[in-house]
């Protein structure tokens, strides 16, 4: 991960830098988030708890500021080997940083507590040593009187530098939000080329690509044992193609059966969506052909669902 501390660089009057990290419960909209502030698709996204594996860094560039988001796993309570891992990335993450923004989902109640206790929620928000942003998220689904009781019980918890009701998945809010955290940096130069929308490689996005569709298209414990390995990656110049050959991991025979579907339906329908993303990423015509593999207990492995 980037450091946020401008070490031996002579701070730049003329521009802000920093990093900020975004946190918070499962299914928060923090994916979403990310995708609104920098006004395209880069996290991938779906209603099941969990999506996010990793950490994703994202940049916001502007022509007095930089901004570099962190967009993290969700913060729950697990005995899950691979779980646990998510989080403690999530909780490193919040070190040596310019910001942390805490993100919650206002319709979630007692189902976003019991995920992540209030008494958890208390001990990272007093670990925190960077300034910390709570939003409240997706405010366009509930009364704008129910966030009052909201936002007392919040202040509660800590001492918030601000705290931004918005509507990542409509994009209200958004702009306030980035005014407020543009606050919080130190002056100083940018830490990526202004055309440069993140530190990922192509392959890690495109493998996430994939993943959502297994998410998005297979339902119960398929999502969640499942991973994506990229095999083979040729780029052709003359036909303007770039033919990509990745596999999808899962940990049991029955589990593949599902994934191929009927006749192959269901990896037909995968590899469609798939294909569809990873063409816009990378803005060229895509040949993307997937297979199914079985990997016992690959879980227990964080180099197989950490792809850089």
């Amino acid at each position: 991960m980037v450091a946020s501390k401008h070490q031996n660089k002579r701070p730049d009057p003329s521009t802000k830098a920093g990093v900020v990290s975004i946190i918070g419960p499962p299914n928060a909209g923090k994916s979403t988030l990310l995708n609104a502030i920098l006004g395209q698709k880069l996290a991938i996204v779906s209603p099941k708890p969990q999506t996010t594996r990793t950490r994703l860094s994202g940049v916001l560039n502007e022509p007095r500021y930089q901004i570099v988001f962190v967009d993290t796993p969700g913060l729950h309570e697990s005995t899950v080997p691979m779980n646990r891992e998510m989080v403690k990335i999530a909780r490193e993450s919040c070190e040596n940083v310019d910001a942390v923004v805490f993100v919650v989902d206002v319709t979630s109640g007692e189902k976003s507590v019991a995920l992540f206790p209030h008494q958890q929620r208390r001990r990272l928000f007093a670990a925190i040593r960077a300034p910390l942003v709570l939003v409240l998220n997706k405010i366009d689904c509930i009364e704008k009187l129910a966030l009052l009781p909201m936002i007392g019980e919040y202040r509660n918890h800590a001492d918030f530098t601000a705290i931004i009701p918005l509507s990542a998945k409509r994009g209200d809010g958004v702009e306030k939000l980035i005014h407020e955290l543009v606050a919080l940096l130190p002056e100083g130069p940018r830490y990526f080329p202004e055309d440069i929308p993140t530190d990922a490689s192509e392959r890690f996005l495109v493998a996430e690509m994939i993943r959502e569709k297994v998410f998005l298209l297979t339902n119960k414990e398929i999502p969640y044992a499942s991973t994506v390995e990229i095999d083979g990656w040729h780029e052709d110049a003359a036909a303007g193609t770039v033919t990509i050959f990745a596999s999808i991991i899962v940990e049991r025979a029955s589990q593949k059966t599902i994934v191929i579907g009927k006749g192959g339906e269901k990896i037909k329908k995968i590899g469609i969506a798939a294909r569809r993303d990873i063409s816009g990423l990378l803005a060229t015509k895509v040949d993307l052909r997937l297979w199914v593999k079985v990997k016992k207990n690959w879980t227990r492995d964080p180099g197989a669902w950490q792809i850089s």
